[in-house]
């Protein structure tokens, strides 16, 4: 994304990361922000861009910049550098570096609100374990007494064209015999 030229005076044409004057400095928005206000953006070398696209944080050499970088006053950047400080709390000075730092409780929820979101979002599996969705067929794998009719859907019985209950990652909707029923996702394998 180009930079506009409030955000290239801010960095002064270098890595608000790492300060490398990259001639491809890009303006990363940080997530779970979307817009492109210059107060949700961070100017980035093409470096520690395409590590972080890529969720690669394995050179942890090149992010000790990040205990430079987390003393900012903006707080995206503030808020990017606690996020991947804490991606690698397994090395001793990225953890000195998030217990030395004070930062505003909002910058904070910010940088952990991604990772958050990502955790509540609802998963439905098979009793394998293999991650099912609306549309796919699934096939019983007991037979199910159904309540509320008066048969029993056998093992084997295909459902096809599934829904998800959304607040529920253990049940899902489908069809058997006309009705539709509620169907425990233990009791399911995903057709293949």
């Amino acid at each position: 994304m180009s930079i506009n030229t409030q955000l290239q005076a801010r960095c002064n044409n270098a890595c608000e990361l790492c300060s490398n004057k990259d001639e491809n400095l890009n303006a990363y928005t940080v997530p779970p922000k979307t817009s492109d206000f210059i107060d949700s953006q961070v100017v980035l070398c093409s470096n520690c861009l395409n590590q972080i696209s890529e969720s690669n944080y394995t050179d942890t050499n090149h992010w000790r910049c990040l205990t430079g970088s987390i003393w900012s006053e903006t707080a995206a950047v503030q808020a990017l550098s606690y996020k991947i400080l804490n991606k690698l709390k397994t090395e001793d000075w990225a953890t000195e570096t998030i217990e030395s730092v004070f930062l505003d409780e909002s910058v904070v929820e910010w940088a952990n609100a991604e990772d958050e979101l990502e955790a509540a979002k609802v998963i439905h599996k098979d009793s394998y374990g293999v991650v099912i969705e609306t549309g796919d067929t699934v096939i019983l794998t007991q037979n199910l007494n159904v309540k509320g009719a008066n048969f029993i859907a056998p093992k084997g019985t295909i459902v096809r064209k599934i829904r998800l209950v959304p607040d529920n990652a253990e049940q899902i909707e489908g069809k058997i015999e006309g009705d539709t029923i509620v169907i425990l996702t233990k009791y399911v394998r995903k057709s293949v």
